[in-house]
């Protein structure tokens, strides 16, 4: 005995009405009204940028040829301002100490993160805990950040020296000492600017496929022959930016020196955006101040001209 499949009536099933297509003029209207609404965000945007990006930036440049004092008539002097900081003592010291402060950087702040994500990625227990931990220092203000160093250099009761005199090892000037300020401050931005590129490299990380590892392993390929020939080529583009991103922000160092050694000793650590600072604030010379801020923004413009051109040569090369 068959069973047959029980059907319900033709008048029972619901027939779902077919929705009309809105009017050509309804389409159009709602099209507009999106096109306006981005429109309006992208303006704000481009507003906000004018506004505190590229009107003080062209405002600057403007002044780097005047003389000029907030309150008074701005004089034209031409290019008596970028004579008079080029010949200024403290030019000399200032890039050689912030040429100098970028090196050091790059030697312990890139290559430091670098690793510690190898690590972190490595790791199978407590990742977040370890990863917040890393990101910690960032979440710090920089003044606060940097003020606690400067308790931590103090060279009578600072945390540094009494831990070296536990071990009894010989304590050091930390950053009041001229051979050692520099290399102190480079050790205090490393810290701090560790966990947003330790993250970053965390992700681009995640992002390389198990396959190629697993066969890198198959072929014998030590951990470090691994990190050579899989992790650093997978990780290449972000390498490379982080790179120019770092020199960029290590040539602008300012927090630091200002805060926790106010550019001694001896000016060992006066930096480029610390003698802009004492131009602008202190000598109430705005326009040295503004043709030396020309001059760091030619610079850096030009490096990562530079920069970019060699490595999309690199790039089309490969």
């Amino acid at each position: 005995m068959t069973k047959t499949a029980h059907r319900r009536p033709a008048e029972a099933i619901a027939v779902r009405p077919v929705k009309a297509p809105p009017p050509a003029g309804d389409r159009r209207r709602r099209r507009l009204a999106d096109q306006l609404r981005a429109h309006a965000f992208l303006i704000g945007g481009l507003v906000c940028f004018a506004l505190f990006s590229w009107y003080p930036a062209i405002r600057a440049i403007v002044i780097a040829f005047q003389k000029y004092t907030p309150g008074s008539d701005a004089e034209w002097v031409g290019t008596a301002n970028f004579s008079r900081v080029w010949h200024d003592p403290e030019f000399t010291a200032a890039w050689r100490n912030t040429l100098t402060f970028t090196l050091l950087a790059l030697l312990l702040g890139f290559a430091v993160p670098f690793v510690l994500a190898l690590v972190l990625n490595e790791l199978r227990h407590a990742k977040a805990f370890f990863r917040v931990v890393v990101y910690l220092p960032v979440m710090i203000p920089p003044v606060v950040s940097a003020l606690l160093w400067k308790w931590f250099y103090d060279p009578g009761a600072g945390l540094a020296n009494e831990a070296l005199r536990f071990l009894h090892l010989p304590t050091s000037n930390w950053s009041n000492g001229a051979d050692t300020a520099l290399v102190s401050l480079v050790i205090v931005a490393t810290w701090a600017n560790l966990g947003g590129t330790v993250l970053i490299y965390l992700a681009a990380l995640q992002s390389i496929p198990g396959e190629l590892y697993e066969a890198a392993e198959l072929d014998g390929a030590s951990l470090l022959q691994r990190v050579r020939h899989v992790t650093i080529p997978q990780t290449r583009f972000v390498i490379l930016m982080l790179m120019l991103l770092q020199i960029i922000a290590t040539m602008q160092v300012f927090t630091e020196p200002f805060v926790i050694t106010g550019g001694g000793p001896e000016n060992a650590t006066v930096t480029v955006l610390y003698l802009i600072y004492k131009y602008a604030f202190l000598y109430n010379d705005f326009g040295g101040a503004c043709a030396l801020s020309v001059m760091l923004l030619i610079l850096l413009g030009a490096f990562s001209a530079v920069y970019l051109r060699l490595t999309r040569s690199g790039e089309e090369g490969a």
